[in-house]
């Protein structure tokens, strides 16, 4: 099953799905990973109920984290920013379906961060998921 998965990944990774950005927002905001420098901006455009319209995101990193945010991206629309906000993290990682490292966690997280942000228009207050560790290594192991 991990390799039904693996597969997905390597797929969004690849092949991101609502990969760009949209001109004129509603919504905005960017962030990187520190550990390993994985860079996400998230565009957003609501409808005249709030709702996400249409999402998109752009940036560079490794297989985790692009294809966690493609998956993420492809669940927001219809939603309203109460509900960006209310995501749980078990989200992203249902989405991504295999076990994710403390080294891959702010990886696979990256995205719902960002797009908390641009619902708040700030920096969302983020627990600090994951730890330090050598995500080359961990790519190298996990073929990701």
């Amino acid at each position: 099953m991990d390799e039904l998965y693996r597969d997905q990944i390597l797929e969004h990774y690849k092949r991101p799905h609502n990969f760009g950005r949209i001109e004129g927002p509603d919504l905005e905001f960017e962030d990187t990973n520190p550990f390993c420098g994985d860079e996400q901006h998230v565009t957003i455009r609501l409808d005249e109920d709030g709702r996400v319209a249409e999402v998109a995101f752009e940036g560079q990193g490794c297989a985790i984290s692009t294809a966690a945010t493609s998956l993420l991206t492809d669940e927001l629309v219809g939603k309203t920013r109460e509900e960006l906000l209310a995501l749980p993290k078990e989200e992203v990682l249902d989405l991504l379906g295999i076990e994710i490292s403390a080294t891959r966690m702010k990886c696979a997280m990256l995205g719902l961060k960002v797009v908390k942000s641009a619902s708040l228009g700030e920096p969302a207050e983020w627990e600090d998921e994951g730890v330090a560790g050598d995500p080359e290594a961990e790519r190298a192991r996990d073929g990701i």
